[in-house]
């Protein structure tokens, strides 16, 4: 990266992170109850490297073998935490569990199972459940109506820890209501469960103000950190 683009990119990070502090005071909420992920996929370990040094430590990435290069590159930077906010292919789990921070995108019985019997012993993946709450056929997350049947299945498995809900909303009309969907189903399962579930994973770059102040605790923000992404190659 030249001089120019770290600067850029320390600019956005700091504008990104203002904008996350003033809506959670216009939705009266305390500083520093949503935590920023920076969403790093195809970007650079030297941009991710940049945006560490400028104070970001949560990165978010969609693709595994991306994902687990990038964190052996950068496996000296002290505090990092790497975000799983892709879907993950069956023949892939075994690669993330237990490298992750958090993985966002659990949807299935079968994916949950898998992860549990892959972890290694005496350790404990954190997840979060993805709900399709647009109900989008091209899209992955749990059906809503299925939800409590799989929330009651991952509080059951060894070395899974549920800790809230993921959505990414349709692109199309106002996502607001999704994201408040996606609280009252948050509630709701925390009264079915009796345990607390305390993060929803909602909002990236276009809309992250609306989902703070709809509840999310953890907004996936790239393209106004990193810039335009670059061409996956195939």
């Amino acid at each position: 990266m030249t001089e120019e683009e770290k600067s850029i990119l320390r600019e956005r990070l700091e504008s990104v992170l203002f904008r996350v502090r003033r809506a959670e005071r216009n939705s009266g909420r305390p500083e520093g109850s949503v935590h920023l992920i920076a969403v790093s996929k195809l970007h650079s370990a030297e941009a991710i490297q940049e945006a560490y040094e400028a104070g970001q430590t949560a990165f978010g990435e969609n693709y595994v073998q991306e994902a687990l290069s990038k964190q052996e590159t950068l496996r000296g930077c002290s505090g990092i935490e790497w975000h799983c906010i892709g879907h993950i292919q069956s023949r892939k789990i075994g690669d993330v569990a237990g490298r992750f921070h958090l993985i966002h995108t659990v949807d299935s019985v079968e994916f949950a199972e898998k992860l549990s019997r892959k972890m290694p012993d005496n350790t404990v993946q954190p997840v979060l459940i993805q709900v399709n709450v647009g109900e989008e056929v091209q899209k992955s997350g749990v059906d809503r109506r299925h939800l409590h049947e799989l929330a009651e299945r991952i509080f059951l498995l060894p070395g899974v820890a549920l800790q809230g809900l993921m959505c990414i909303p349709p692109h199309d009309g106002d996502p607001r209501r999704f994201f408040a969907m996606l609280r009252l189903l948050r509630d709701d399962l925390e009264r079915h469960l009796g345990m607390e579930l305390p993060h929803l994973s909602m909002g990236m770059s276009a809309d992250f103000e609306q989902a703070i102040e709809e509840g999310a605790t953890l907004v996936r923000v790239g393209t106004e950190i990193f810039g335009s992404r670059p061409v996956r190659n195939a």
